[in-house]
């Protein structure tokens, strides 16, 4: 039930493509409180220079993914959208440290390259797998069916 490495991509298409709306959001609140305020700090948001892109990206980056997978049970916008899920490898929902370590593991540069192995760092590092959750829980319920053969009922 394992997640197509084409549909791990496509979720992190659709991430970036939702994190570059986050940031155009908050580069227009920065904007807006600059003018109203005229406080420095929301000037140097926008104009903090190629460092502190890289900085205000990577925190953006990292709240984006940890507060999706925890408070989601382990979806993104682009999980949502391609029917997929991140899960405990014992098929457990993500508690916080899961989606701590998958989201503190997404900052080490190359991390989407270590999908050409059998599973990303992000994944390996948290001891956690993205599926299909249409079709991981077909197969679940069809377990637990499974293991009630022969069980007598009570009435």
């Amino acid at each position: 039930n394992k997640a197509s490495l084409g549909i791990r991509f496509l979720n992190s298409i659709l991430d970036l493509m939702a994190l570059m709306v986050i940031n155009i959001i908050l580069a227009f609140i920065a904007g807006f409180l600059y003018e109203v305020t005229g406080a420095g700090v929301f000037d140097f948001y926008l104009n903090g220079g190629k460092l502190w892109d890289l900085v205000i990206g990577n925190i953006v980056f990292f709240v984006y993914y940890l507060l999706m997978e925890y408070y989601t049970g382990g979806r993104t916008i682009g999980k949502y959208i391609t029917g997929t899920g991140a899960i405990g490898v014992d098929g457990s929902r993500l508690d916080f440290n899961k989606a701590l370590y998958r989201s503190l593991s997404r900052l080490v540069p190359f991390d989407g390259l270590s999908f050409f192995g059998t599973n990303g760092w992000h994944d390996s590092w948290s001891d956690t797998r993205v599926v299909n959750l249409k079709n991981y829980e077909n197969a679940k319920k069809l377990e637990i069916d499974l293991d009630s053969i022969g069980t007598k009922e009570s009435f």
